[in-house]
């Protein structure tokens, strides 16, 4: 079992690392982090703070962009191109196909993020800025998030179209970062709309919990350039990443398993 989800992981590794979309969002974290240098250039006595910002930033936002890409592709294809039933007729199961598809795209995106973290460490010195232990802390909470978001997408591609999947992958990534204001602009709300409001986001992912710098947690402002959360947060923030993952990674294989491709 093991073997045949590593050898479909593999080729899912490089039928990715063929598509030159991969490619084109890796000049665009470059071009960003090249940005970063003109933009603190710009701000007075900000040029560290920056870097930081828009290496992040980038990390977050191409990342999760690429796990749904990927996401909503790389199971559809095999479907489009027929392949799925050469496949499906081997002695294979389809929750180990699908298993292995996710873990194949786990690879392409850490090593995507790995990129964008070098791409960082390399511009902070320039900016007279070191590659601290936050900084660090917020790459791998960035990872996490994005591998939480590959997830979505394998789950919504398991049964929709490539282009409903997409739009219901990029929605609930955005509802996911911004839940706490969600919650917060409804306090004031109609009793209905609150109930509504919380079972809605009941079920969406907590992907706020990887964007921590900026926000506010048990009432003390967390920031990248100055106090950030501890390793605990960062392991607890992982767990709940990897429930949502296991999650959706049983309901995509339970729907892939009763789909018909006739």
């Amino acid at each position: 079992m093991i073997g045949r989800i590593w050898a479909i992981a593999l080729n899912t590794f490089r039928e990715a690392a063929r598509i030159r979309v991969l490619y084109g969002i890796i000049v665009l974290v470059v071009g960003a982090n090249l940005l970063s240098i003109l933009l603190g250039q710009i701000a007075n006595n900000e040029a560290s703070r920056v870097a930081r910002d828009v290496g992040l930033a980038g990390m977050s936002l191409f990342g999760s962009l690429t796990a749904i890409f990927l996401g909503v592709f790389l199971l559809y294809t095999e479907v489009q191109r027929r392949t799925i039933h050469a496949i499906v007729s081997k002695p294979i199961e389809r929750w180990e196909f699908v298993i292995g598809k996710y873990l194949g795209m786990a690879l392409v995106l850490t090593v995507l993020v790995a990129l964008f973290g070098v791409a960082m460490a390399l511009v902070l010195p320039l900016q007279g800025a070191s590659l601290s232990s936050a900084v660090l802390k917020a790459t791998v909470l960035a990872w996490f998030e994005v591998l939480t978001v590959a997830a979505i997408a394998i789950f919504f591609s398991s049964f929709s179209s490539p282009f409903m999947s997409g739009i219901f992958a990029l929605a609930m990534w955005l509802l996911g970062r911004v839940t706490p204001d969600i919650e917060a602009a409804t306090q004031t709300a109609a009793t209905w709309i609150r109930v509504l409001t919380r079972i809605t986001l009941e079920i969406v992912p907590d992907l706020h919990l990887f964007a921590v710098s900026g926000r506010t947690l048990d009432g003390q402002h967390m920031s990248v350039h100055a106090e950030f959360v501890s390793w605990s947060y960062v392991a607890l923030s992982g767990l709940h990443g990897l429930g949502w993952i296991v999650g959706l990674l049983a309901l995509a294989a339970l729907l892939f398993h009763r789909r018909d491709f006739v």
